[in-house]
């Protein structure tokens, strides 16, 4: 990530430049395989009659996401044959993400979750795994390519293709599931990961930051041990260096600021289902008229992070993500209601785009570009920790007090989020003043 002295004034141009479109196609990349190993997952699971207690058990799954900073050095550092000398590094280890996605969701649609639900689980273990190695080196290589004053744009082009994958991966899954069967629906999704294939072989690899190299002397022990201090505490004590105490508070930040959108998240589909709608419906409403609400909220939060700064966009993003989550009691009471249906989606995914811009503009602004794919795994992994850990237990909870109060519950777990927002709001402002 290159820097420039004087602040420019960004504007919606910005967004046709060729390594921001660029980004829109990696984005989409990166948000196909996510959709299809925890939201639509759960639809099939609902169908193939697992309880809602085993369903929710499968967002464990995502703790692939939430662990990638303990690999993540090895994307920073580690060469593989060949690619890394023809590709470089960034590309080389997108590429082989890729391939190693399209190969596990192809497995995943011959398998019966009914009949083996633990080969099932593994093997979506497997796809996520290969989904948060490509998110290591995507992030990474967005941070890279695009100077400070760019990454607001930059967030907003990911986030685009981000929600455009989830109509693809949401919508589309289920309608082809809908007219021919999920196994064909799993395998065209793993086609389609072709997307990020084509464009991870067309971009140019990063050329304003210096590849990092290891070469120390001593036994193979004594290099592993010198190889993880650089490599892997080296990012962490200059993170540390950096904000000091407050670092803690920071990171505390980080791991709850979506912590009410995993947890309804994860039984959002069994719950459409559940209440009455088809999956035709939950496609054509969540799926497809929620990516445009998506992405107005996206484009919202660019353009508020242009002209507001990000300090006025946090607090009114943690606000929104608690708040719109409380429009799925009201479809509790209801039912089956498609205008309902249309008003909560409205309010949740426009807030989910607004948010997801946001975050992913600050988590870059704490970024420091020598430590790129670590620094950035380590952050997104911890905003996602807390989150799936309480989700793997949401269908507990909805068994136990109903799907009413499971909202109240969800939305009630977004004010830590809001009272921490303040908190370091207060402090990026304090720093600000005093430089």
């Amino acid at each position: 990530m290159t820097s420039q002295s004087d602040s420019k004034k960004l504007g919606w141009r910005d967004f046709l430049q060729e390594r921001v479109l660029v980004i829109f196609f990696l984005g989409f990349s990166s948000g196909l395989p996510l959709w299809l190993v925890f939201f639509t997952l759960t639809a099939w699971l609902y169908e193939a009659e697992l309880p809602t207690s085993t369903i929710s058990k499968f967002a464990f799954i995502m703790f692939a996401y939430s662990f990638k900073f303990v690999w993540s050095p090895l994307v920073d550092s580690v060469r593989i044959p060949i690619l890394t000398k023809n590709l470089g590094r960034r590309r080389s280890w997108m590429l082989v993400a890729q391939l190693g996605l399209a190969a596990s969701l192809a497995a995943l649609s011959q398998i019966d979750p009914a009949e083996a639900t633990v080969l099932f689980f593994v093997v979506g273990a497997i796809a996520a795994w290969f989904s948060a190695t490509q998110d290591i080196a995507v992030d990474a290589y967005r941070v890279e390519v695009a100077e400070v004053d760019l990454q607001g744009i930059m967030a907003a082009s990911y986030q685009y293709g981000y929600r455009v994958a989830g109509i693809v991966s949401g919508a589309g899954a289920l309608y082809l599931a809908q007219f021919y069967s999920w196994k064909i629906s799993y395998m065209v999704m793993a086609l389609c990961m072709s997307v990020g294939i084509l464009a991870t072989l067309y971009c140019k690899e990063p050329t304003t930051v210096s590849p990092v190299s290891f070469h120390f002397a001593g036994s193979v022990g004594e290099k592993i041990t010198n190889w993880f201090i650089a490599a892997v505490v080296g990012p962490v004590k200059d993170f540390f260096r950096r904000y000091g105490k407050f670092a803690a508070m920071l990171l505390a930040f980080m791991a709850v600021f979506r912590i009410s959108d995993y947890v309804l998240g994860v039984l959002a589909n069994p719950f459409y289902l559940d209440v009455g709608f088809t999956k035709a419906e939950v496609a054509s409403v969540a799926k497809l008229y929620g990516l445009w609400v998506a992405l107005a909220g996206i484009g919202v939060g660019g353009w508020a992070v242009l002209q507001y700064g990000l300090a006025r966009c946090l607090i009114s993003a943690t606000i929104l993500i608690a708040a719109t989550n409380l429009f799925f009691a009201l479809l509790v009471l209801t039912g089956p209601d498609i205008w309902v249906l249309g008003i909560t989606i409205s309010f949740d995914n426009f807030a989910q785009g607004f948010a997801g811009t946001v975050f992913i503009a600050y988590l870059s602004s704490l970024t420091n570009i020598s430590f790129t794919a670590t620094q950035y795994a380590l952050f997104s992994s911890l905003s996602t920790f807390v989150g799936k850990l309480c989700a793997g237990f949401s269908g507990d909870v909805q068994e136990v007090v109903g799907w009413f109060w499971f909202f109240i519950y969800a939305a009630a777990l977004g004010i830590p989020s809001i009272i921490l927002s303040f908190i370091v709001v207060r402090h990026l402002q304090s720093t600000e003043s005093t430089q």
